[in-house]
C-alpha cells in the first residue's frame, strides 16, 4: 500500500472544527462533506485538492471533538494518507474505522513543504520526497490495522471477515 501525491501543509493542533466547520455538521453525504473540508481555514484546499494526495502536519492533528466527519471529509476530499507528528487519540481511531490511512513522522512534519510531491509506503512506513531525496521512516501500521484500510473502513472490514 504505497501512496503519492502533493504535500498540503498544516501546523499543530488542527482541531477537527477546521478541518468541518460545526455547521457542516448535519450533513451525511461524502461528496459534501469533500466541498467542505478546511472551509474556514483553507476555502482553495476542496477545489485544488487532487486524488492522492497527501495531508502533513504538526503535533495533535485531529485535536477537538470526536465527530467521525473530520477524517471522513478529508478521505472524500481524495487525499491518500495523512503524515503528522502527532494525531488526536479520538481522530487516530476515527481515520480507522472510515479508512483513511494516517502515519506519525517527526521528521515529515519538519523536512517537507506545501506542494513537494511525496510518497508514503504503510507496509513498510518509508514515507520519501524524490525532490529532496530524502527518506524517513513512520511506525508502520500493524497489519489487523492495515487490513481495516485496506477494507476501506471498519464496516467493510467485519462484513467481509463474516463473509469467510
Amino acid at each position: 500500500m504505497k501512496y503519492e501525491g502533493r504535500v498540503w501543509k498544516y501546523g499543530d493542533h488542527v482541531d477537527t472544527d477546521l478541518i468541518i466547520p460545526a455547521r457542516f455538521l448535519n450533513v451525511s453525504d461524502k461528496d459534501e462533506l469533500a466541498k467542505n473540508c478546511f472551509a474556514d481555514v483553507r476555502p482553495d484546499f476542496a477545489g485544488n485538492v487532487k486524488p492522492g494526495d497527501i495531508i502533513v502536519a504538526g503535533v495533535n492533528f485531529g485535536c477537538g471533538s470526536s465527530r467521525e466527519h473530520a477524517p471522513l471529509a478529508i478521505k472524500a476530499a481524495g487525499v491518500s494518507v495523512v503524515i503528522a507528528r502527532s494525531f488526536a487519540r479520538i481522530f487516530y481511531r476515527n481515520a480507522f474505522n472510515i479508512g483513511l490511512p494516517i502515519l506519525e513522522s517527526n521528521e515529515a512534519a519538519d523536512e517537507f513543504s506545501e506542494g513537494e510531491l511525496v510518497s508514503a509506503d504503510l507496509i513498510t512506513g518509508e514515507i520519501a520526497c524524490e525532490g529532496k531525496k530524502k527518506r524517513f521512516f513512520a511506525k508502520p501500521i500493524p497489519d489487523f490495522m492495515r487490513k481495516i484500510v485496506e477494507a476501506g473502513g471498519l464496516v467493510r472490514y467485519v462484513k467481509n471477515k463474516d463473509s469467510l
